[in-house]
């Protein structure tokens, strides 16, 4: 029960933060999946009533825009371009190359917690295809053996 007295206080912290902003609800949403780490969905209901919206209008631009998460990211998340420069420099082969790695598909976390893969459709990375973002660092002209020595490093203990 504390928790949904945590939420609701932190969530209706976050609303009155932006009070009398115009077109609040992205800004809002973006400071709770800040603080979270994802938008819970119990938040959904409490926004809408805050904001005086629908629910089916909060949940719309929630899962419109893919930056925005109901559940728990992994510790570190990679993204991948899926834009057309990408695609024709063969992130295809590199995104199996990863699900495969990893065994997850997109929109999956690790069962340890570690990864989260998401597509990406463009980091406007495109001269130096194929990219990904893994947290927020862009890496270009990743190859599937380039990926292989960027997820040890995030393995390796840091000195």
């Amino acid at each position: 029960m504390q928790d949904v007295v945590d939420l609701e206080q932190t969530v209706t912290a976050i609303v009155v933060d932006h009070a009398g902003q115009i077109g609040a609800l992205m800004p809002i949403l973006h400071a709770v999946q800040e603080h979270f780490g994802f938008v819970p969905q119990e938040a959904i209901p409490l926004l809408a009533s805050l904001l005086n919206l629908s629910r089916a209008e909060v949940h719309g631009v929630m899962h419109f825009y893919h930056d925005f998460r109901s559940q728990p990211a992994g510790k570190h998340v990679i993204q991948v371009c899926r834009a057309e420069a990408c695609q024709a420099m063969g992130s295809q082969d590199l995104e199996k190359h990863i699900k495969d790695l990893l065994g997850i598909d997109f929109g999956q976390t690790t069962a340890d917690g570690q990864f989260t893969l998401e597509p990406v459709y463009c980091l406007g990375n495109c001269a130096c295809t194929p990219s990904l973002r893994i947290d927020d660092d862009i890496h270009a002209r990743v190859t599937p053996k380039r990926f292989e020595q960027l997820l040890q490093s995030l393995l390796e203990p840091s000195a």
